[in-house]
């Protein structure tokens, strides 16, 4: 049985549709998790989860791989939205600005495992900080179906305020499918946690631009 009850949330995701005034654009589906006695100042309470949700959120998600050879054009092929070589990443790596750019456009990156150290050396000050170090695979890994489970995938971040702020779907998604999303990251972190969904003090849920509504938990 889910540590939170699904029509619980259900309820508080039609509440954040009714309070949000219509807009010109399709809205994220947001999901706030506010711990208790988590002192996440301290590394090892540090919360830096990768989740595969099961459904992927309907808004496009930006995924990066560095690669070459036929790993590169297999994920050219598949869809990638960026790929990268060894020469390109090498070229890159007096280029801070474009780094920068690279690092906040895409959402997920892959890289081939021998060019870790490489990635590392260029793209690890820009990418570590964020959160967003690349996914290594072997060359000959199925990369259309490690970019369709990037998709899927969303990071959660917890380093100095015991808050968990995360996408988890948007307007266009069902109800069901979003609270699917949910239940999976509520669980994922609650694993996360030493005293499980007794350190999670509230759940909230909210669209991009409308107030956020508590969950009964």
């Amino acid at each position: 049985m889910s540590a939170v009850e699904t029509e619980k949330i259900k309820a508080a995701l039609k509440e954040a549709r009714e309070r949000s005034k219509k807009r010109n654009f399709k809205q994220s589906v947001e999901l706030i998790i506010n711990l208790r006695d988590v002192d996440v100042k301290k590394p090892e309470n540090r919360i830096q989860e990768s989740i595969e949700l099961p459904f992927a959120i309907d808004k496009k998600v930006g995924v990066c791989v560095f690669a070459d050879g036929d790993l590169a054009l297999r994920a050219r092929r598949a869809g990638a939205d960026l790929v990268l070589g060894s020469a390109e990443i090498e070229a890159l790596a007096n280029d801070r600005k474009r780094q920068r750019e690279i690092a906040k456009s895409m959402d997920s990156f892959i890289a081939a495992a021998p060019l870790m150290p490489l990635i590392g050396r260029v793209f690890g000050p820009i990418l570590g900080p964020r959160g967003k170090m690349p996914t290594p695979v072997p060359p000959t890994a199925n990369i259309e179906e490690i970019i369709e489970r990037q998709r899927r995938t969303i990071r959660v971040r917890a380093r100095d305020q015991p808050v968990l702020h995360c996408r988890v779907g948007s307007e266009g998604m069902s109800d069901d499918e979003i609270a699917e999303n949910i239940q999976t990251v509520i669980g994922r972190i609650a694993r996360r946690l030493k005293r499980g969904i007794k350190n999670i003090d509230s759940i909230y849920v909210k669209l991009t631009m409308g107030p956020a509504v508590k969950v009964e938990i």
